[in-house]
């Protein structure tokens, strides 16, 4: 199955009420979706100002060239906000539609040597920070799980930075556990966060 079979809509909602579509990205997404993702693992102060065109740039090139170029097991899912009159927050909700978030999902292996026994991966999930806490992140993850299904696989795989208290939450509410923790030079020596890997399993779902 290819990326572009999937599509959810009209199951999802934000705390406001609006209708939230999960869909998959096409390449006229890209531009907003890279705002997103700036805006979500970029700060625009201080060095990082500086910096951010470059990191938007950047951001910019690999994920068209992902949608270019991406076949089989891969998908970039978007939020959508459908047409309303109102706003969201300083969203304004009187076009077609406006992206809020993204989430990116294909396969893994264990090791660069391995061969065989690749498993799904989440990655890049992002939503606009005007658009947080309403419910998004949990439908984009909702999405990523029907695709998995639909791949014809049972678990599916993340990581999360032991700090980031808000994601980890959003995770184990929705059924994550940690299957491993990444163990690296910098979180013995310089006390970085180690990154703790995710599980899921979907046949409980």
């Amino acid at each position: 199955m290819t990326s572009t079979t999937y599509k959810r809509e009209g199951s999802g909602g934000t705390s406001h009420g609006y209708p939230l579509k999960i869909r998959v990205a096409l390449r006229a997404d890209v531009t907003r979706l890279t705002e997103i993702l700036a805006e979500s693992f970029h700060t625009r102060q201080g060095l990082g100002g500086l910096m951010y065109p470059i990191f938007r740039l950047g951001i910019y090139e690999d994920l068209r060239n992902r949608l270019a170029t991406s076949s089989g097991y891969y998908t970039c899912l978007v939020a959508a906000i459908a047409d309303s009159p109102h706003k969201l927050g300083n969203i304004p909700l009187n076009v077609p539609e406006h992206l809020v978030g993204t989430v990116e999902m294909g396969l893994r292996s264990p090791s660069p040597w391995s061969i065989g026994d690749r498993y799904p991966y989440i990655s890049n999930l992002a939503v606009h920070p005007t658009a947080r806490r309403q419910g998004v992140a949990r439908e984009l993850l909702i999405g990523c799980e029907q695709v998995a299904m639909k791949w014809g696989f049972s678990d599916l795989y993340l990581h999360v930075l032991e700090n980031n208290s808000q994601a980890r939450q959003l995770y184990h509410q929705v059924g994550y556990r940690i299957a491993q923790i990444d163990w690296s030079w910098d979180s013995v020596f310089l006390g970085q966060p180690r990154r703790l890997f995710l599980c899921k399993n979907l046949s409980h779902s």
